[in-house]
This record gives structure tokens, sequence and C-alpha cells, in this order.
């Protein structure tokens, strides 16, 4: 289970990201190293060949000749690991160092050139210096020599060596504490998704009833659907047990009535006509309520610009003679992740209700992330009608089961209370009110 981990892959991941960069940071900086190291040594064997130019001599018989006491003792001494060789541009010996005893000869380059130098490792074991000169004494003899000063690649090897050591041990240690760095860092910046573990856990376990924990802004959104979620499937259960046992207690009578009329069923035609038309009726508003749910898949994303021009389109049809003037004003990409039915139900019934009552003008507008009673929200919907409005004293009446507006309007009366018991399920709240800007009603709906 420990490598399903979040964090455990993420940690994996960074150290091996890690140990690539650090190994080439490594070869990066031992090559410029190695390089440096190499450069300081091609700058002491110039300083080397200056010195021999220094002591060497151009005898008027043409010969090149060097003291026995060298500058340089390391010249003296044979395996010291420092060597000198001078040869005429034809490549034949003229003077070597009696350190270089049983050494080859190196082999200058072809067109060295007089004035120039060449650096170069002939071996992995030794460096080579070449530098080319036209020496000339007082008496007017003249010729042309090739200096070459040679080292062994200890010294650079060694310095490279160490540089190697000490380089790996702090990328190490740096390794290390990176490492450690970055499993707070991601403990951290992961504690907001284990927070919302453990609420969900407290869900499951009864200990909660929605998240409601402070979590960070990205998390937000996630809450939120998880939210809606839990309430959708809460609205879900709780509307069905309801609508059962409303449906078993309303059919109780009827059933009642219609036992007692079964013995003598002509006497009571009209009686038993009467309570076949109310079981009707009460079956009839059930499914309706039931209805409002459906079966229950999954929660999707709705474009709710779409959909409320798609819902206008159809009432526009249903009420054509009216010729309403249905505005809509709604966020850009503004996506809901609701129940598609839920969705219907509530915008459906108040648009319904706002084309039934106006005389030509119906407003639809949208806020996102709204805030109310101390309370935020994912959005409001606000629908506004230009019609006579409702009496303040039968505002709260007509959200109650069976009751109209208006008797004389077609109609079950049970649309607002759909809508009223949808949003008060899904943890919203419904208001209704005067509206200023077109004078009839306003209704305005908060959805989590």
């Amino acid at each position: 289970m420990r490598t399903k981990s979040l964090s455990f892959r993420l940690l994996v991941t960074e150290g091996v990201v890690l140990t690539l960069f650090f190994a080439l940071v490594a070869v990066v900086l031992e090559q410029s190293f190695r390089d440096s190291a190499e450069e300081a040594l091609k700058e002491r064997l110039q300083v080397q060949i200056y010195s021999l130019l220094s002591t060497a001599e151009l005898k008027n018989t043409g010969d090149l000749t060097l003291p026995a006491n060298l500058p340089e003792p390391r010249f003296i001494n044979p395996g010291s690991g420092l060597y000198a060789y001078i040869q005429q541009t034809n490549k034949k010996l003229v003077w070597r160092s009696p350190s270089s005893i049983g050494l080859d000869v190196p082999v200058p380059p072809e067109k060295l050139g007089i004035g120039n130098t060449y650096f170069i490792a002939d071996n992995p074991r030794r460096y080579f210096l070449h530098y080319g000169i036209n020496w000339k004494n007082l008496s007017g003899v003249e010729k042309e020599y090739i200096f070459t000063v040679a080292e062994d690649s200890e010294f650079v090897s060694q310095q490279v060596d160490r540089f190697r050591k000490a380089l790996w041990f702090w990328l190490v240690i740096i390794g290390i504490i990176l490492i450690f760095l970055q499993f707070a860092l991601l403990r951290w910046c992961l504690k907001p998704i284990r927070i919302i573990v453990k609420d969900l856990n407290a869900i499951e376990n009864g200990e909660k009833t929605l998240l409601d924990g402070e979590y960070s802004s990205d998390l937000q959104g996630l809450a939120g659907n998880l939210n809606a979620f839990i309430c959708h499937e809460r609205a879900h259960l709780d509307r069905y047990r309801n609508t059962l046992a409303d449906l078993a207690h309303s059919l109780k009578t009827p059933l009642a009535i219609l036992r007692g009329c079964s013995e003598s069923f002509s006497d009571n035609k009209e009686t038993v006509q009467e309570q076949i038309s109310i079981m009707n009726k009460i079956v009839e508003y059930q499914l309706q309520r039931a209805a409002a749910k459906g079966e229950h898949k999954s929660v999707k994303g709705i474009d709710l610009s779409a959909f409320l021009h798609k819902v206008s389109v159809s009432l526009n049809k249903v009420y054509i003679d009216k010729s309403i003037n249905i505005k809509i004003n709604v966020p850009d990409q503004c996506q809901i992740y609701f129940e598609e039915g839920d969705l219907y139900e509530i915008v459906g019934n108040l648009i319904d209700n706002a084309c039934k009552w106006c005389r030509r003008t119906v407003n639809v507008s949208v806020l996102e992330n709204p805030r109310k009673d101390r309370r935020n929200y994912t959005l409001l919907l606000q629908i506004d009608d230009d019609g006579p409005g409702i009496p303040d004293g039968k505002l709260n009446e007509i959200l109650k089961r069976g009751v109209r507006a208006d008797e004389n309007i077609h109609g079950h009366g049970i649309g607002m209370t759909v809508v009223y018991d949808l949003v008060s399920i899904l943890g919203g709240k419904l208001e209704g009110n005067k509206s200023i800007e077109l004078g009839g009603m306003s209704w305005r709906v908060y959805l989590p």
C-alpha cells in the first residue's frame, strides 16, 4: 500500500531527479576543474620553458648548450616527473634533461611555427608543452629549435581526485538534506489533502455531515463539489423515503373508504369514483415529487449558460402567444456540478412561473460565489418578471403543498413546493421579493 501513497511517489520521483541532477553537476564540475588544473599545468610548463631559455646559450659554432646546474632541480633527478627536451625543427635531438633518461623522445607536431605553443596529453600519464623558437646570437648565428617540457599527470590526477572526493561528499550531504527538506515540504503541502481525507472519514463514520474545514484555495472547488455530491446523495435518499411515507399515508384513508364501499359498489359508485380520483391525484403528485430526483448515476458538470438558453427556448415555444422577451445574463464559462434533473426542476419551475405571470419580460441572471448570511454559496440564480407579483401575505403560503397564487390559473400548486424542498434539502436558500428592476416577482436561489 505504501507504494501507492502520493507522498511516497512524489518523494521517490524527486529523489531520482535530484540524483540525476547531482550526477550531472558532479560530471560538469569535475570536467571544469580538470580543465582548470590542466590550464594551470600548462602555465607552469610555460614558466619552465622560459627558465630553460634563460639558461641556454647558442655558441658561435652553432651548438646550443645548457649548464649542468639547472634552475629547476627536478630536471636533474631521474624519474622526478618533470622532463625537458630540445630538438631542431628536423626533429634532431639537441639536448635532454637528466630526468628524462630512459624515456622516449616526444615527437613535436608538424609545422608548429615560431613563437607558437602546443599543449597535449600524449598518453594518460604525461602532459607535453611544445614551444617553437628562432634563436639568433650576437654573432649572427641563427637556428630554429623546439623546446619541449613534460610532466607526469600525477599533479592533475591528484588534484582532480581530491576535488572529486570533496565534491561527492558535499553533494551527498546536500542531497540528504534536500531529501529531508522535500519530505517536510511534501508533508506540509499535502496537509490540506490529508485534512479532507480525515473529514471524509468523519462523514463516513457519521461524525460530520459536510466538509466544513478550512481548506486551501486550490481545494475549495473540490470540497464544494464533494459537498454537492454528498447533499445530492442525501437528498436522493431523503426524497424517496419521504415520498414513500407520504404516499403510504395519503393512500391510507382512500383505501379504507374503498374497502367499506366494496360490499355495495352500486350504491356507492359516486363515492368510489371520487376516492379513485383522489388517489390518482395523490399518485400523480408523489410521482412528480419523486421525478424531481430520478435515477442518480453521477453529478456531472453543466454549462449553465447553454442550459438556461435551452430552457428559455423551450418556454418561448410554450408561451408563443405572449411573445415573451427572456433576457439571460450568465458569466462566460459558468460550469456548475449539479444533478441535471434537480436543476431542471428548480430552473424550469421558476422560469415557467415567471413566464406564466409576466407581461412581456423575464430577466434571468447568475452571480458566482455569492455570500449570504455569513455563508459562501456556489452561485446565485435570480429570476425577475414584470408581472403583478405576489401579495405580501401570500408569499409564504404558495410554498406550501397544493397552494396556488391564483386558484383561477391552471396548475397543481406543487411546483414551488418542489423548488423549495429541493433547495432546502440541497442546503441552499430560496428568497422571494418584489423585483426592483421590473416591478413584478423576483426569486433568488442560493445554491451550494
